[in-house]
């Protein structure tokens, strides 16, 4: 789901370990240029090596929940709409998929949700405070399905012990993938990792505040599978 058309910048202290990306062209519409011209400036916070201070972001303290890879951002702009108590910021490298999240925040009138057009791993290392977030969302991932290139997938053991030491005590970290091997994986990882707990026995049912896609109800209609997994920080 996070495909850029360039690369996003390294940092020579901090060279990136993994890779969640794959370098692809994309084509940006007129309705796409424009958001990214006229609200980039506001709603688009630069990458930079450094803590951010998110509250100056968004005017207000207020829980915050990071989402990383959002596509072309439809779910994120509904979950920000159904949660406007909660600050979301979007992590995507795909410069017309920030376009056309761009631009759905201007059609919706979202106050609270900021983009950030970076790899990942870097946002999280060099950007985000540890123990400063209430929930994390990495929802369709690309599942890499060549076995050769399994090595690839974002959720591995180094990634989910990043993600966990940026999450508050009982904050959530939210997976969903259509890819049963990858599912299994993620259960896998996700369960080794200390500091996190299942909220469920296995997988557990979809929440509420995430919506179904256009493309995974047509998966679900030709009976393809959705996992979801929710595990949460321990106190």
């Amino acid at each position: 789901m996070a495909d850029a058309p360039t690369p996003p910048a390294k940092t020579a202290a901090h060279p990136r370990s993994i890779r969640s990306f794959v370098v692809r062209a994309g084509r940006m519409g007129p309705g796409q240029t424009r958001a990214l011209a006229e609200l980039g400036p506001r709603f688009v916070i630069p990458y930079s090596p450094q803590r951010h201070d998110f509250d100056a972001s968004f005017g207000r303290h207020a829980p915050r929940v990071l989402e990383i890879g959002f596509g072309m951002g439809d779910a994120t702009a509904a979950i920000a709409q159904g949660m406007p108590e909660t600050d979301f910021i979007g992590v995507e490298v795909h410069t017309p998929g920030v376009g056309a999240l761009l631009k759905r925040i201007g059609e919706m009138g979202l106050a609270n949700l900021r983009l950030i057009q970076h790899d990942a791993v870097e946002v999280l290392e060099q950007m985000i405070e540890p123990g400063s977030l209430a929930g994390v969302h990495v929802f369709f991932p690309d599942p890499w399905h060549k076995k050769k290139h399994n090595k690839r997938r974002l959720i591995q053991a180094e990634f989910v012990r990043l993600l966990a030491s940026r999450l508050q005590p009982s904050a959530y970290l939210h997976c969903a993938t259509d890819w049963q091997p990858y599912a299994e994986q993620m259960l896998e990882v996700l369960g080794a990792e200390p500091s996190l707990q299942n909220s469920a026995t296995g997988y557990a049912p979809k929440p509420d505040y995430r919506p179904l896609t256009k493309f995974e109800n047509r998966g679900l209609k030709l009976g393809h599978g959705v996992w979801d997994l929710v595990f949460v920080k321990r106190p």
